[in-house]
């Protein structure tokens, strides 16, 4: 047998990942993004809800901003610490009109939107008019016109990307439609049969923003939605459909079959652009794994709203929403936050805490999580 001096096989190994990142379009070495352009829902809205029609009332914002930010949680988002960890100034959202500064990217997202259009909107109890196609769209003017103004110097030149940017920049993405199927009063069996449409509408959008000329796409799966407060309490489930972490089996299949075609996606949009750099973050396992084990990490009450007020075990009811007010009584009631939000996992029956959202991203920077494992430093396109 032949025999390797260990200069040889870490010259072997080294080849190897050199060969590895080269034919999936990962950089060799850490990557230094400009900026990240965000689309999708209020998990990673950093204000566009709240700049185009409400702002969410105190105590949102309550822990590291100590004001209302736009951000429905008690702080910081996913989003946000995936921008300081590449030495990024938080988010701007598009639709804000005041104090924006586009140099770091922007964010698209917005609370309650989706990938499809819906029929509902916000006024009709229903949902964001800001989907996807209309996210990419405020994308593609954003591009197209900051070039046009950077001309013109001054202060444009200061809060207004540059277009190399635009191919440098990391992408993220995240979606909301299974809930807004279940909130339409849909079956699990008819938000199942939208899945495949709601998977094509994405391939449609996502491909326009590379035909923009985005390259490297970091794209989180949906979350386990049989674990969140707001389905435990409005949905009936069978005594013998919850499993062993106290989440709802029949919605949480709907998220696995999902992110079973996402990823489906993904591999199939690798081999159509080959020019792009596209991961697969698994955020449904990591958050839950933090849900079914949450006394190991810290936390608890993993099933509880922190913020709200529900006469039910799960502190929720849709009437009664953190921030606004009941009437106890006779009495204007506020609904507020729980005493200590940095050991609880849902912050208002839909969303996760601030202390959530960071463990979460510390388990997803690395790469462990993600298809390929490829940590976000070195998430970049080799070609941008």
């Amino acid at each position: 047998m032949e025999t390797y001096s260990l200069l040889h096989l870490l010259i072997i190994l080294y080849s190897y990942t050199m060969v590895f990142n080269f034919n999936h379009g990962f950089a060799a070495k850490s990557c230094e993004f400009p900026a990240v352009f965000n689309f999708g829902d209020s998990n990673s809205d950093t204000g566009g809800l709240a700049a185009a029609f409400f702002p969410p009332n105190s105590p949102y914002g309550e822990t590291f901003f100590h004001t209302p930010a736009g951000r429905y949680c008690d702080g910081r988002l996913i989003i946000d610490f995936i921008a300081g960890s590449l030495g990024l100034e938080y988010l701007s959202p598009y639709l804000e009109s005041v104090g924006s500064n586009f140099t770091y990217g922007a964010d698209f997202a917005t609370a309650a939107s989706t990938i499809t259009p819906q029929a509902r909107g916000l006024t009709q109890g229903g949902f964001s008019p800001f989907y996807l196609q209309v996210q990419y769209s405020q994308f593609q003017q954003l591009k197209s016109r900051s070039q046009k103004f950077r001309n013109l110097g001054n202060i444009y030149a200061e809060v207004l990307p540059k277009n190399e940017v635009i191919s440098q920049a990391l992408y993220t993405f995240g979606q909301n439609d299974l809930g807004a199927g279940f909130f339409g009063n849909l079956s699990i069996e008819e938000v199942n049969a939208t899945i495949p449409d709601i998977i094509n509408q994405f391939s449609i959008d996502f491909k326009s923003v590379y035909d923009e000329g985005a390259r490297s796409f970091w794209i989180h799966n949906t979350g386990p939605i049989g674990c969140l407060p707001y389905v435990l309490a409005n949905f009936s489930v069978k005594p013998s459909e919850y499993d062993s972490a106290g989440c709802a089996i029949p919605y949480n299949t709907v998220a696995e079959y999902f992110n079973q075609k996402l990823k489906d996606l993904v591999i199939q949009l690798r081999k159509e652009l080959t020019s792009a750099t596209i991961i697969y973050v698994d955020v449904y396992s990591v958050k839950y794994n933090l849900i079914s084990q949450a006394s190991k990490y810290g936390f608890e009450q993993p099933h509880v709203a922190c913020c709200g007020y529900g006469l039910n075990k799960y502190n929720y009811n849709g009437t009664a929403v953190c921030g606004g007010t009941i009437n106890i009584n006779g009495t204007q009631i506020l609904v507020g936050a729980c005493e200590n939000p940095s050991v609880r996992v849902n912050w208002d029956g839909v969303h996760y805490t601030e202390a959530a959202n960071k463990w979460i991203f510390d388990k997803i920077i690395n790469g462990n999580f993600s298809d390929p494992p490829v940590p976000l430093r070195m998430a970049c396109n080799q070609f941008a």
